[in-house]
């Protein structure tokens, strides 16, 4: 416009961005669309001649930018990886976006039982009655696995979680790997738990990586978002992206921020999540009413051996069985004080679940307590505060 404009219309209409060197930290781009020179420039943009930000729901400068370091993260030190990153509102969106966009009636998806209660709700109750089944089995035996891929052409994906949640056992990745690739099904695991620092699975030539970055990426507790890594970055685009955008299973640009400011101090906060968690199932061994530790870093974890050689760090999560069952499980977390009571993982502070009444609530006690989720298991996310302070809570809270 060459004309001077009203006061009102100065107050509404938006004015070149006053900014004339690049700003340190990512922008955050609060903006549910964007604005195109002329209709020219629209049509390309539209009709995918020309690339360029349209509606905050198909992306945003902000999300975009968070999503292509989680996928940096995730392909560092791996031997050709390029990946893509998708992220979305919640981790469990970006696992229900992923089947959506790969399977279909019909179809089966491979998976383990002890899986986080959600996944297995969302396979259970959302896919399954509409013609996509979940077969649960033993991820951790390879002849299981071969034998059920050889004689159900149906199953089309391997889902798994490594360590699970929240008896941290763990999968064979290279043997998923390698299955999957052999019998030309879609393999996925779950990495919430160690994050592309402490185990990359597209090592083992893993398909697709699921993150709840709610938990450690953020680190900090103050957004919720999902992250969904491919090896292969065309076929995200092609096949995932439509889901998200026309599910609305997008992430926004609020949490993909502070998801970004969260990143930065991964690395440091993963090395004391780990330091203090060993530590403490160490000590928890130790306990006469502790009938039995989870953790991947004992030397008596059955698959200790595993995470040792795929791991280069064992998490700052942990699980403990308390000897008195589900009377004892809620004596000791109603003593509980310097420890948060809280149904996530993944913060600078110590969090404390029991799964029988919490998480896996809504989980057949039977079907639980198979995968070792019994009524005195207590989940504890090791926070990074002084180990004294962690120590002494739980010391009290057992006596």
């Amino acid at each position: 416009m060459t004309q001077k404009m009203g006061f009102t219309s100065t107050c509404v209409r938006e004015i070149k961005e006053n900014r004339t060197t690049d700003p340190h930290i990512l922008p955050l781009y609060a903006t549910s669309s964007f604005a195109f020179t002329d209709i020219d420039q629209g049509i390309r943009i539209f009709s995918g001649e020309e690339q360029g930000h349209v509606y905050g729901r198909y992306g945003n400068p902000t999300i975009e930018t968070v999503a292509s370091k989680i996928a940096k993260l995730e392909g560092h030190d791996v031997e050709g990886a390029e990946p893509g990153c998708i992220l979305f509102s919640s981790g469990m969106s970006a696992i229900l976006s992923l089947i959506l966009g790969t399977l279909k009636s019909g179809d089966k998806l491979l998976t383990q039982a002890n899986l986080y209660g959600g996944t297995t709700e969302q396979f259970q109750k959302i896919l399954a009655p509409n013609g996509i089944k979940p077969v649960f089995s033993n991820l951790s035996d390879p002849e299981s696995i071969e034998l059920q891929l050889k004689s159900d052409s149906s199953i089309k994906m391997i889902y798994g979680e490594s360590p699970a949640n929240p008896t941290l056992s763990c999968i064979d990745l290279k043997n998923i790997g390698l299955l999957a690739k052999k019998y030309q099904v879609i393999s996925v695991i779950d990495n919430t738990f160690a994050t592309p620092y402490l185990q990359k699975p597209l090592q083992y030539d893993i398909d697709f990586i699921i993150h709840s970055t709610t938990k450690y990426l953020n680190g900090h507790g103050n957004s919720i978002a999902g992250a969904l890594v491919a090896k292969d970055a065309e076929f995200l685009q092609e096949r995932i992206w439509p889901v998200m955008k026309l599910a609305g299973t997008n992430a926004n640009p609020w949490d993909a921020w502070l998801l970004h400011n969260g990143l930065k101090t991964l690395s440091l906060r993963m090395d004391r999540h780990c330091q203090n968690a060993q530590k403490l199932a160490e000590a928890l061994q130790a306990e006469q009413s502790v009938v039995k530790v989870n953790y991947p870093g004992l030397v008596n974890h059955p698959d200790h051996a595993l995470a040792k050689k795929q791991m280069r760090g064992f998490s700052g999560m942990l699980s403990f069985e308390l000897s008195g069952g589900l009377q004892h499980g809620l004596s000791f977390m109603r003593k509980i004080s310097f420890c948060k009571l809280a149904p996530t993982l993944g913060d600078v502070d110590t969090l404390i679940l029991h799964p029988a009444s919490m998480s896996h609530l809504n989980i057949p006690r039977d079907v639980r307590e198979a995968q070792g989720i019994t009524d005195g298991l207590i989940r504890l996310s090791v926070g990074i505060e002084d180990f004294a302070d962690i120590h002494q809570d739980l010391t009290q809270a057992l006596a």
